[in-house]
């Protein structure tokens, strides 16, 4: 994984200026219990419901919600009720979080999502998209989410 260039100051400040590796900053800072939540992110469980595959906890009363709006689509309630803000995933009062940042987290959970979705249900294949905002520097609306291809306009 390269490592983003806005952690490489940090990273080499560990060990009197010596620095030290992402695996090894992860054992000095991390814990467990933020390795439980974002396995939760990185490797959630899909399941289906209906003609939908969802990221589980979602609500019944939601989907049928966006099926209700005007305009509403098959692929546009899969993509709102699966969509993340990957600035959701920083910590209250957490003022690190840079494109470069979201970048990395934003391709790898694109990677995982296709590749878990793949797996779970190859005869269902699923867009998988990470959402960059035009303007790149809007770092709350960088998204990932996804829908299923038979779902997309000329694929019924």
């Amino acid at each position: 994984m390269e490592i983003p260039e806005s952690m490489k100051a940090e990273l080499a400040a560990w060990n009197n200026g010596k620095g030290i590796d992402l695996e090894s900053w992860v054992g000095c800072e991390g814990n467990f219990k933020l390795a439980v939540g974002y396995a939760s992110i990185f490797w959630p469980n899909f399941v289906e419901f209906e003609d939908y595959i969802f990221v589980e906890g979602f609500s019944e009363d939601s989907v049928r919600g966006f099926e209700s709006q005007k305009g509403s689509t098959p692929k546009s309630v899969e993509w709102v009720i699966n969509h993340l803000h990957i600035a959701d995933l920083q910590h209250y009062g957490c003022d690190d979080i840079t494109k470069d940042k979201l970048l990395v987290i934003g391709n790898t959970l694109k990677e995982i999502y296709e590749l878990k979705l793949k797996v779970l249900f190859p005869n269902k294949p699923c867009t998988v998209e990470f959402y960059v905002p035009e303007d790149e520097e809007d770092l709350i609306e960088y998204q990932i989410s996804f829908w299923q291809v038979k779902h997309e306009a000329g694929n019924a």
